[in-house]
This record gives C-alpha cells, structure tokens and sequence, in this order.
C-alpha cells in the first residue's frame, strides 16, 4: 500500500509504524523488534539516517531483501533474512549484549502482549504455549534510553492497554511510550497520558477500547 494512501485506507501496522518513525532522530542506534517494529525503518523521514543493531549480533543492518536476493545466512533476531548496509559489523552475542546493557542504544521498539499505566510490560510468553524463549527483550528494555511499543490497541476485541499486566512481566516500569492506531500515549508519574489522537477515533472510542484509565492530555492534538 503506499505512503499516499488516506488514513482511512492504510492498514493499521503502517499507521502506527509511520508515527513511531517520527520519535527517531538523525544518528541514533535503533533495536527493531520482530513485526510491527520492523516496518519502522520503511518511514523514516527525509535526512533521518539511523543505525538498526539486531541483538544476534549486527550493526548496520537494511531493509528485508527482495525475494531473489536473500541470503540465509543473514538474519535478524527472528530469523528474518535482511540486509546489510556498508559499513556494517559482525560480532559475538557477548559483544552485542554488552552494547544493548552498556547503555549503547537510544530507542527500542517492541510489539507486546499487555502494557499497563505503571509502563510495565508483559512481550514474551503465555503460559501454556511453548516459545523459544525471551529473546533479548529483557535487556533491551532496560538498557536502551528510550522504550517505545508499536502494537495494535486490541487482540480480538480484547484491551492490550491495562491498569494491570496479566501475564508474566518482561520488565516492570520500562515502557516511556506506547503507539497505536489509535493515538499515543505516554507513560507518566501520574498515569497515561493520551497525547495524540488518530483521526479516525474519538476519545471516548479509545477510552472504551483501553483497559486503564486514560488521562486526556490539555495539548491533545492529531496524529498524523
């Protein structure tokens, strides 16, 4: 679908990676979580070069390769092919890991499961179903300086925003900003603060669709 799409056509995975976009900056080192985060690279905004570190051990990483040109020994985290930029790094998973817990990455971008108005996170696991593990969420959200989670408002109707996490935690109080194709909000002392709102929804449709109470912010304005 393209980028000229009206609002009311795009799907809501572009809507919501187009605004996260516009939280990076020119430089910054940027981790991109498996789905929805990886679609961020595609709407970056003119002039913004960034560097996207995979935590299995690459620096420089590119877009997801056309389908005749993937090598299979170049993946994300995930398993996904990519591509490579020049200028890129190879290294160990120590040497990643020391990046991401040194403090090396500005912003990480994550699906989740549950988020909750105290920025706790839940992103890895429901129990009774098997997964491969916790991946390195775990470490990247608290040693990266910014935390952003790029996820749909619902699952099946059901509210992934809540006053409480449900399922077993990744990290407690992480989260700075959550992006939905419904409007932004921002993890605050004082609770979530929905600061933007996606002209499709009203506010009562977003507090209807939240599981926490939402506290309007006095500068709301459109997300665009």
């Amino acid at each position: 679908m393209s980028k000229e799409a009206s609002s009311n056509e795009r799907d809501p995975k572009d809507i919501i990676a187009m605004r996260v976009a516009k939280e990076l900056k020119n430089g910054d080192v940027v981790n991109l979580g498996i789905g929805i985060p990886t679609l961020v690279a595609n709407y970056l905004p003119p002039g913004v070069e960034i560097t996207i570190q995979s935590e299995n051990g690459i620096m420089g990483m590119g877009p997801a390769p056309s389908p005749d040109n993937v090598n299979p020994n170049i993946t994300n985290a995930g398993g996904q092919p990519v591509t490579i930029k020049n200028g890129a790094m190879f290294f160990d998973s120590a040497v990643s890991f020391g990046i991401i817990r040194g403090g090396h990455v500005d912003a990480t971008i994550l699906g989740a499961l549950e988020v909750d108005q105290e920025g706790n996170l839940a992103n890895w696991i429901v129990p009774g179903k098997m997964v491969p593990g916790m991946g390195g969420a775990m470490d990247l959200v608290v040693g990266a300086k910014k935390v952003i989670i790029a996820m749909t408002h619902t699952q099946k109707g059901a509210p992934k925003i809540l006053s409480k996490c449900t399922l077993p935690y990744t990290a407690l109080g992480v989260v700075n900003m959550i992006v939905t194709e419904m409007g932004v909000m921002e993890v605050k002392p004082e609770g979530l603060v929905l600061t933007e709102l996606h002209p499709n929804y009203t506010k009562e449709q977003v507090q209807e669709c939240t599981g926490a109470k939402l506290i309007i912010s006095p500068n709301l304005k459109s997300m665009e």
